[in-house]
């Protein structure tokens, strides 16, 4: 959520700045609450002086024994005018708060301005051994297959995924499996004993108010699952909103829950910077996706992630963030697996982002970069949402900064990995870090 108080001292950079990602502020709305709002806290405060006054005259004239019984009837009518007042500001900064929600977080300066991904800007590339053109991969020597065809022969099965669950889902078995767990091992272990994030294991459903927190809420409703619990199912109004009982949602990311573990919390300066990770599966109803993607692992309504959370002190963030993208980038370095950095333009970035970076896989089968993991800072705007702060030097508490990125989606990895190391019998080398995890073997057939 952005500063109320931004809003109100430089509204005008504010407007500017958003629209640069294609938001438009509903400035008359907002002028209109906070002229309701200074008019009601106007009259608050000229009836509070009044009561004063009041009361000062009211202990003169009894000091003096005089009738004060005028005056004191007239005083008496303060409290009930207070309360009321109480009430409407109440309401007006309810909708303020409700307005505040909806807006998107507003980009760094650094950020380039687009209206979509063509506004992206290539920061650096990572390629053992590059075309000398084009700069990206030299092909394998053969006719690649995509990551289905090949995970067919190894124990994807989307078949019997569609089966059990429908469309966008995956099943796997045998060596598949074995090797999607693999991947997310090595990664858990990689952010753990070599970066310092601390794994945790978290909830997979979370209520409304977890998600308001970090932004999924109100805005992304259609994008998550929900759920019920036997008994429990909530009552909706015909617009859709819960009018009784409690909502529950499966998570989307699993930032969601780690970010969310300082919620109404005032962390000691000493305990930041927070690493934290975990291993989780995500689910998302994709309503947007249309029918992007409906091949393979790469859109699933139920896929696995790494993800990491770093909660920071304000200076400390951007610093943080070029950090969190290192240390996405040494999976992929690891796993010997091409990519470049990509520095998302305004029109790209997410809704509670101020500044990201996408990492990008190559995929031979398509010819092309695909996003693998997004690394953002979000400054305060979940913060604030949460009320998630910390103290300086004993000083008034302020909001920390919180950052997330992947590191990385299993299977979009798993599909890197098929894809640049298939052999032309259709073979699959198994990364060398990856062998460990698999009991030493080195190749899938």
């Amino acid at each position: 959520m952005l500063d109320p108080a931004l809003l109100r001292k430089d509204l005008d950079s504010v407007v500017r700045r958003l629209a640069s990602r294609g938001f438009a502020f509903p400035m008359d709305d907002f002028n209109s609450l906070e002229t309701r709002r200074k008019s009601v806290q106007t009259e608050t405060e000229n009836l509070q002086a009044q009561r004063n006054a009041l009361a000062k005259q009211i202990g003169a004239l009894k000091s003096r024994g005089e009738d004060a019984s005028a005056v004191l009837a007239e005083s008496q009518a303060i409290p009930g005018r207070l309360k009321a007042l109480e009430q409407d500001l109440s309401t007006i900064q309810s909708q303020l708060s409700d307005m505040l929600m909806s807006i998107p977080n507003m980009p760094h300066e650094d950020v380039p301005v687009g209206a979509d991904s063509e506004g992206n800007v290539e920061v650096r590339r990572w390629v053992p051994h590059p075309d000398p053109v084009s700069g990206d991969p030299q092909p394998l020597g053969f006719e690649p297959r995509d990551h289905v065809t090949l995970g067919e022969k190894i124990g994807l099965d989307f078949d019997v995924a569609a089966k059990l669950s429908g469309a966008r889902f995956s099943f796997m078995r045998g060596p598949m499996a074995r090797l999607h767990r693999a991947l997310a091992q090595f990664m858990l272990d990689l952010q753990t004993e070599r970066h310092g994030y601390t794994e945790c294991y978290t909830p997979y459903i979370v209520n409304a108010s977890t998600l308001m927190g970090t932004g999924q809420l109100p805005k992304f409703k259609n994008d998550m699952f929900w759920v019920t619990r036997g008994g429990d199912e909530p009552t909706l109004d015909e617009q859709g909103n819960v009018v009784a009982g409690e909502e529950q949602y499966l998570i989307s990311t699993s930032e969601i829950t780690l970010t969310s573990m300082v919620r109404d919390t005032i962390v000691p300066a000493a305990e930041l910077p927070i690493r934290l990770t975990a291993h989780t599966p995500c689910f998302r109803s994709e309503a947007g996706s249309g029918g992007r993607d409906t091949r393979g692992l790469i859109r699933q309504h139920q896929f696995d992630k790494v993800e990491m959370v770093q909660i920071v002190a304000a200076d400390a963030s951007y610093q943080a963030l070029e950090e969190m993208a290192s240390h996405a980038e040494k999976v992929l370095q690891l796993l010997g697996l091409p990519y470049r950095v990509m520095l998302l333009c305004t029109g790209d970035m997410g809704f509670g982002a101020t500044k990201t970076y996408d990492l990008e896989v190559w995929l031979p089968a398509q010819n092309t970069w695909r996003e693998i993991s997004s690394v953002s800072n979000c400054e305060a705007f979940q913060a604030r949402r949460m009320q998630a702060r910390t103290r300086v030097d004993g000083g008034k508490p302020e909001y920390v900064h919180t950052l997330n990125g992947s590191g990385l989606a299993v299977g979009r990895a798993l599909v890197a990995v098929l894809e640049n190391y298939q052999q032309e019998d259709g073979s699959i080398v198994v990364p060398e870090v990856l062998r460990p995890y698999m009991g030493g073997l080195s190749l899938l057939k």
